[in-house]
């Protein structure tokens, strides 16, 4: 049995159940909206997000009703957040499939993402908690807030470690942090269960996006996304930031700087990545990955060992070991 289906045998049944809610949210009688939403469910993955929120919910007893609505509530706003992301980064994929702007246009998939953002308050008010609902509208502002970040440095000619850690807490960190937040406040009031929670996804997040970006050094792997994609969006990440700042090469920090302005080429990226690999980059981000993956495990202590504390034990595991 693969490593996925393993992971989500304690929710089989509230995962179908989230599957259904989520479907039914996306229904509508607009043929164009239609068609642009059945395209975005032909490319759905493996729910992680929803995933991880049933099995917290689940690591403290039951599921409730709250913890699908937010479920729903949460993945919608972040399909609507990648529509609107290929837009402004004028992406013509989305993990090997056409994006939503390359299929329709612009103008469809700005719109398709503010209907889909519409829908998810729609579905964080089923919860009937105010508590969740701030965290699901907060989030909306830390997404935003992370786009706009890391937009302002295409203009900067530093490699701030700091700056890339800021915007990957804000656009990726924080999605999996009000993922277990919510899941926790549709089971428990106390602060200690909350602490926890936003601790535990935010440690997920940074795992989940530093092993992304780690895949952007690979040459020919199945991974969804082509080798050099981030700095072909005039983005430099973990790798090639640590290797810029632990060895001296002006002529590395020129092909960086251009890789922001967007005049690199094809062989200045390949020469950065080389760069990266040969000084350290990818072993440099895997500690890092492997030290916030920790912290989770540790949080995971004082939990009894149960089928659904091991699921999540293994989704950490799957994280930071996936392919693509």
């Amino acid at each position: 049995m693969e490593i996925v289906t393993l992971i989500k045998s304690p929710i089989c049944n509230e995962l179908e159940e989230f599957n259904g809610l989520f479907s039914e949210s996306l229904t509508s009688s607009n043929a164009l909206l239609q068609e642009v939403i059945s395209h975005i469910l032909h490319r759905n993955g493996k729910r992680m997000r929803p995933v991880l929120m049933l099995l917290l919910a689940r690591l403290y007893g039951q599921v409730p009703r709250e913890a699908l609505y937010a479920a729903v509530s949460l993945e919608l706003l972040h399909t609507a957040s990648l529509v609107h992301d290929d837009v402004v980064d004028e992406s013509l994929e989305r993990r090997g499939q056409p994006s939503v702007n390359a299929l329709f246009n612009n103008r469809v998939a700005v719109l398709v993402g503010d209907y889909l953002l519409a829908t998810c308050l729609v579905e964080a008010a089923k919860t009937k908690n105010q508590r969740i609902l701030e965290v699901i509208s907060h989030l909306g502002q830390d997404l935003s807030e992370g786009e706009l970040l890391q937009l302002s440095n295409l203009s900067s000619k530093s490699f701030s470690e700091e700056t890339y850690f800021s915007v990957i807490r804000k656009k990726t960190a924080a999605l999996f942090s009000a993922c277990t937040t919510t899941a926790i406040l549709s089971v428990s009031e106390k602060e200690e269960d909350i602490r926890f929670a936003r601790e535990f996804g935010e440690c997920i997040g940074m795992c989940f996006q530093i092993r992304d970006d780690i895949f952007d050094y690979y040459e020919g792997a199945d991974i969804g996304k082509p080798t050099g994609h981030d700095m072909l969006e005039g983005r430099l990440t973990l790798p090639l930031l640590y290797a810029l700042n632990t060895h001296d090469c002006e002529e590395m920090k020129e092909l960086a700087v251009r890789v922001r302005t967007g005049e690199a080429t094809s062989a200045d990226i390949e020469s950065l990545i080389a760069f990266a690999r040969e000084n350290g980059g990818i072993e440099y981000s895997h500690q890092i990955m492997q030290r916030y993956k920790e912290r989770a495990e540790k949080l995971l202590d004082p939990f009894s060992d149960t089928p659904v504390k091991r699921s999540l034990i293994g989704y950490l595991n799957f994280l930071i070991q996936r392919e693509k």
